[in-house]
């Protein structure tokens, strides 16, 4: 509905409007500025001649000019020493694998993958006398700051099944 009234106010009178800005004056376009034009190099046949012709004492300045250039000595690369890291880390064996070619094979001593972080929380959640912070630290090569912080501010997730006579009262 609305977009009929819209419709009808935009269309209202568009006859004498059009007519109107038709008859208006024109405005005069700005000069242009002179080196715009191409027509000068018709006015002027000895532009072209001067951009054509050759000068003999430039040519002769320019066969005078000789450039040697030498390369830098090459050295030689020993096996691929740029590839390695300048320090050599150390690593370890992940604890799981049950993706085969998907997992992480190696990790960096000090860090630690995603499975191996979960089943470290779920290890510590569901055994805290057996599995303290000491020994995830020692078992996964960690410092035991990062291993308390890691154990205060991560908890795994838990699936929690509710029996069919609650599930009506909730």
């Amino acid at each position: 509905m609305g977009g009929r009234l819209a419709r009808a106010f935009r269309n209202f009178n568009v006859e004498s409007r059009a007519r109107r800005e038709i008859s208006k004056e024109k405005p005069t376009p700005a000069p242009r500025h002179s080196t715009s034009r191409l027509d000068e190099l018709t006015e002027h046949p000895g532009i072209h001649e001067e951009i054509y012709r050759k000068d003999d004492k430039l040519l002769t300045l320019l066969k005078d000019v000789y450039v040697k250039s030498r390369d830098p000595p090459v050295r030689v690369k020993d096996g691929g020493g740029e590839h390695l890291p300048c320090k050599q880390e150390e690593k370890r064996l992940t604890k799981l694998g049950h993706l085969g070619d998907l997992d992480v094979k190696k990790v960096p001593k000090g860090k630690i993958s995603i499975v191996e972080a979960l089943t470290l929380l779920n290890n510590h959640k569901l055994h805290p006398q057996i599995w303290t912070a000491e020994k995830i630290a020692v078992e996964y090569s960690l410092e035991l700051k990062e291993v308390n912080s890691l154990l205060e501010f991560f908890i795994p997730f838990t699936v929690q099944e509710f029996p069919k006579e609650t599930k009506k009262a909730i």
